[in-house]
């Protein structure tokens, strides 16, 4: 290695001047060094213990040489301190700016994400607002994707093997028949739907016979039950609007959860659970929904005020936060990060269904204990 590599030698701390060489030598002691030995012989200069890295101690390391590249990129395999380490941590570049601090992702991609929602959106307003039918089928066509993604990831992460064939067309009748019939129809088909999972899955060996129905019964309640409250709101005079309310705010809650918890999160609010939600985030759930609430009560709901609005601002963060956490359990024992791919910069039907569907009771009751069934 060329002596320029390591730049001019300090006025002190040497023992004699440096000349280039093929390799280091360490000068003899005692009397019999002499001067002659000196002109070939590399000085070696008295330093003391390399330093660790940080503090002021690194401000000028790697600082490039006269003469020569960069010391880091120069490096000899040996040292006189010993030898080298085998995976040495490279040296920062002081000719170099600090590299700029790495900004928050949102892990997801926000362009697709945000390109899937509108257009859902779009569709689900066509529907809600020009035939009620439609929605109705809308809510049924979520229903029965959403069951076929959570028995498909539960046969292929536990091997649970609930009857999906009962479960779709039980669903689907149970939307219509809230729609139609109220609580009352949605109760029966709900009985009926659990009646057909446990008959169908008869039909097959009875081992895990108990466990496989449970699964079952646990998928009818979980998506088309809950769903139902959608499609009962729908019924009311002011149905679409009540609807449109629901969808708002759960939206609006889940916005504010992320934008306050992305750019001021910092207490976890359930770590084990879900780890990338944070305290702050519940709070701007909660103060964005009970805005977005009294707005809506005030302007879209016959017979509203604005402090009912804030009430059901209040119980759609919390009951949206808790679906969102529910499935985050559920994904977290199954050990997947989404329920499926249908939806680009989402995930799947279910990923999105989340807090809507523990949701739709809570803002069903609470319209109907303020302004009536209509």
């Amino acid at each position: 290695m060329n002596d320029s590599s390591w730049g001019a030698p300090p006025q002190t701390g040497y023992w004699g001047p440096s000349e280039q060489g093929p390799a280091q030598r360490a000068a003899p002691a005692g009397p019999t060094y002499d001067a002659h030995d000196a002109q070939h012989t590399r000085p070696m200069p008295i330093v003391p213990d390399p330093p660790a890295y940080g503090g002021d101690q690194d401000d000028d390391r790697g600082a490039v040489r006269s003469g020569g590249p960069p010391f880091r990129d120069d490096m000899p395999q040996t040292s006189p301190y010993g030898a080298a380490p085998q995976n040495p941590e490279p040296m920062p570049d002081a000719s170099q700016p600090a590299s700029a601090p790495q900004k928050k992702s949102a892990g997801r991609d926000l362009g697709a994400a945000i390109g899937v929602g509108v257009g859902l959106g779009v569709v689900i307003v066509a529907s809600l607002f020009v035939v009620k039918a439609v929605f109705v089928g809308v809510i049924a066509v979520a229903v029965v994707v959403g069951l076929w993604e959570l028995t498909s990831r539960l046969e292929e992460r536990k091997d649970i093997r609930a009857p999906l064939v009962p479960l779709a067309v039980g669903g689907a009748a149970m939307v219509v028949s809230g729609y139609v019939r109220g609580a009352e129809g949605a109760w029966v088909a709900m009985a009926l739907t659990a009646l057909a999972v446990l008959v169908w899955r008869m039909t097959e060996p009875p081992e895990n016979y108990l466990r496989d129905v449970t699964a079952g019964l646990f998928a009818a309640f979980y998506v088309p039950f809950l769903a139902t409250f959608v499609a009962m709101m729908l019924t009311a005079d002011d149905g679409p609007r009540r609807v449109l309310t629901f969808l708002l705010l759960t939206v609006v809650s889940d916005t504010g959860a992320y934008a306050i918890g992305w750019r001021f999160g910092k207490h976890k609010l359930a770590p084990r659970i879900s780890p990338g939600k944070t305290r702050e985030g519940l709070l701007g759930a909660v103060s964005f929904a009970m805005v977005a609430g009294a707005l809506c009560m005030q302007f879209l709901i016959d017979d509203g005020t604005w402090w009912q609005g804030l009430l059901l601002g209040f119980a759609v963060a919390a009951s949206a936060t808790l679906g969102d956490l529910g499935e985050s359990m559920i994904k977290r024992d199954l050990g997947i990060k989404d329920m499926g791919t249908l939806l680009p910069g989402h995930g799947g039907i279910m990923d999105r269904l989340d807090s809507l569907l523990p949701t739709a009771p809570v803002v069903w009751l609470l319209l109907v204990i303020f302004v009536g069934s209509g």
